[in-house]
C-alpha cells in the first residue's frame, strides 16, 4: 500500500470545469492532497501538448515532474498507486456498472451540460465572465471581447457546433429531465448511487453535476425545484472523505439502476455506434437520431471509439472466470441483455482504432474527446 503524496499534486484546470470538478471529487474522497491552479490560455496550450500530447482540462502534475491527462485513466492509475478505500467495487457486476456509468457521464452528458451553460443568456453571462477572468486573464484584450470570444468558441465547438440546433433543444432538455427523475428515485432510497458510500459511478456523475448542472443558473434552478435530493447528493459527495467509505453497497442490481442502464442503452450506445460508422467512412461530422432526438452535424470522435473498446475490455476482464469455466452466460451478460446494452455494446465489429491508441495514458494522449480548436 503506497503512502499518500507528501506534497499536494498540481491540478491545473478551472474552478468551473466539468472534468476538473470530477478529479477534485475523486481526490477529496481518496484523501489525496492537491492544489487547484487555473490554466493559463492561450499560453498553456503548447505546453500541455508537449507534456501530455493534447491540450485539455485538467492536467495533473506529480511531484516527480511527470504530467497526466484523461480523468478516466488518471483515476485508474491512482487506484493502483493508492489502493486503500477503492472506488471500484469488488463485485464484478457492480464494478462494470461503475465503468458504464462513468463513461456515460463523461461522454454523453457533456453535451447537455455545455448546452445549459452556453445556450441561455444567464449561463453564458456567468461562465464567460468567470472564465475570462480565471483562465484568460493574461490575454491582452478588453474583458467584453474575451467574453465574446469565449461564447463563440464554446458554442461553435460544443453545442451548436456539435449537433444541438434549435429544433434539438427540447429533446436534449427532456433527456436531462429524465435523468433527474431517475436519480431522485435512487437518492430517495440511499445516499449514493450504489449504496451507503461513493463509488466510481458517483465520481463519474460529479462531472456533469458538480460544476455544471448544480452550478449554472438554469439547471441549478431546475434541480432545486424538481430534484432536490440529487442536489443534496452533489454536496454529500463533495463533503466525502476516506472515512466516508463505510457501510454496504446494494445487494444485486436494483430496478432504479436498471432504469439508468436502459436509458444509457437507448441513447449513448446508439450514438457510439453511429460515431463508429462515421469514422469508418472518414466523415468529420455525422447526423444521428438517438432516443428520438436528431443530432445534425455532430462531430465524430476517434477518442470515443476507444471508449467503446474500453467498455468491451472491462467486460472481458471481469467475466474471464466464467468464460474459462465454460458458462453459457455470466450474471453480467444477463443484466446487459435485459437492459438493452448487450446488443449495442457488440454491434460494431472491427473498431477503427489507431495502432496502440491511448496506450500511453494517463501520461500521453493520442486523441481528444472532441477534435475542436486544433
Amino acid at each position: 500500500m503506497s503512502d499518500l503524496p507528501p506534497r499536494p499534486l498540481k491540478l491545473r484546470g478551472s474552478s468551473i470545469s466539468y472534468f476538473t470538478g470530477k478529479m477534485e471529487n475523486y481526490f477529496r474522497l481518496k484523501g489525496i492532497p492537491y492544489q487547484l491552479e487555473a490554466m493559463d490560455f492561450p499560453s498553456e496550450v503548447k505546453r500541455n501538448r508537449e507534456r501530455v500530447g493534447v491540450s485539455q482540462m485538467p492536467v495533473v502534475g506529480l511531484s516527480d515532474g511527470r504530467w497526466m491527462t484523461d480523468t478516466t485513466k488518471m483515476i485508474q492509475w491512482f487506484e493502483t498507486e493508492y489502493p486503500q478505500n477503492p472506488v471500484v467495487p469488488e463485485d464484478p457486476v457492480l464494478a462494470y456498472i461503475c465503468y458504464l456509468l462513468e463513461d456515460w457521464a463523461d461522454e454523453w452528458w457533456w453535451r447537455p451540460a455545455m448546452h445549459y451553460r452556453w445556450y441561455y443568456e444567464e449561463g453564458a453571462r456567468f461562465a464567460s465572465g468567470h472564465l475570462a477572468r480565471e483562465v484568460a486573464s493574461a490575454l491582452p484584450l478588453p474583458l467584453f471581447i474575451k467574453r465574446q470570444m469565449l461564447r463563440r468558441r464554446q458554442r461553435s465547438c460544443y453545442t451548436s457546433g456539435d449537433g444541438i440546433a434549435k429544433g434539438t433543444v427540447a429533446g436534449v432538455e427532456a433527456d436531462v429531465a429524465t435523468l433527474f427523475v431517475s436519480l431522485e428515485r435512487i437518492f430517495k432510497s440511499r445516499p449514493f448511487l450504489l449504496g451507503d458510500y461513493p463509488t466510481l459511478a458517483d465520481i463519474g456523475f460529479a462531472g456533469p453535476f458538480f460544476r455544471h448542472f448544480a452550478l449554472d443558473p438554469i439547471p441549478l434552478q431546475i434541480l432545486r425545484h424538481t430534484a432536490p435530493r440529487t442536489l443534496e447528493w452533489v454536496m454529500r459527495l463533495w463533503n466525502s472523505n476516506p472515512s466516508s467509505v463505510q457501510g454496504l453497497l446494494v445487494d444485486g442490481v436494483p430496478d432504479d439502476i436498471r432504469e439508468l442502464l436502459r436509458h444509457m442503452a437507448r441513447g449513448y450506445l446508439h450514438y457510439l455506434n453511429a460515431n463508429v460508422e462515421a469514422t469508418k467512412k472518414g466523415d468529420a461530422r455525422f447526423t444521428a437520431t438517438v432516443d428520438g432526438v436528431t443530432y445534425r452535424q455532430a462531430r465524430s470522435s476517434q477518442y470515443r471509439i476507444w471508449c467503446l473498446d474500453e467498455l468491451r475490455k472491462h467486460y472481458r476482464r471481469l467475466t474471464q472466470t466464467e468464460i474459462e469455466k465454460g458458462q453459457e452466460a455470466s450474471d453480467l451478460e444477463c443484466l446487459l441483455r435485459e437492459t438493452g446494452i448487450w446488443e449495442s455494446l457488440w454491434a460494431e465489429t472491427n473498431l477503427p482504432l489507431h495502432e496502440d491508441q491511448e496506450s500511453r495514458l494517463p501520461f500521453w494522449a493520442d486523441s481528444k474527446m472532441i477534435k475542436a480548436n486544433e
